[in-house]
């Protein structure tokens, strides 16, 4: 038996121990392979989308679609070099581990104020 992904935060919460990882991908709402691209940048800040493919053997337009969707979860930044022969490419920054550990709680806290709400809400 294949043990099953946690896809959100109540999945998450009926795992006893769940790894970073898995929890940075429910709260945020990402996918395992936008996940591996974040960790990625943490390990070579400032790579352009080529190198970021090539490290991780994907095509340029899936990690393309992979950034846009950690800049929108505000997980990585986008700075524009210019080269020296004219032209440009972007760079892309992660945010840092405690920044984004911060964002994490927000979020969790968000959610249960939600469901604490609901909690209030209800009246037999």
């Amino acid at each position: 038996m294949t043990r099953r992904e946690p896809e959100d935060m109540e999945d998450l919460m009926r795992i006893d121990d769940p790894e970073f990882d898995r929890v940075l991908e429910c709260v945020f709402g990402i996918q395992s392979h936008e996940r591996r691209t974040y960790f990625a940048l943490l390990e070579i800040p400032g790579s352009t989308v080529s190198e970021i493919a090539e490290d991780l053997d994907r095509d340029r337009s899936n990690v393309n679609r992979s950034l846009s969707t950690l800049a929108e979860k505000n997980l990585v930044d986008r700075d524009r070099k210019i080269l020296d022969g004219g032209g440009y490419i972007y760079q892309y920054y992660p945010t840092p581990i405690p920044e984004a550990k911060a964002l994490m709680h927000e979020a969790v806290d968000r959610w249960a104020t939600d469901v604490h709400g609901k909690i209030e809400s209800f009246d037999v």
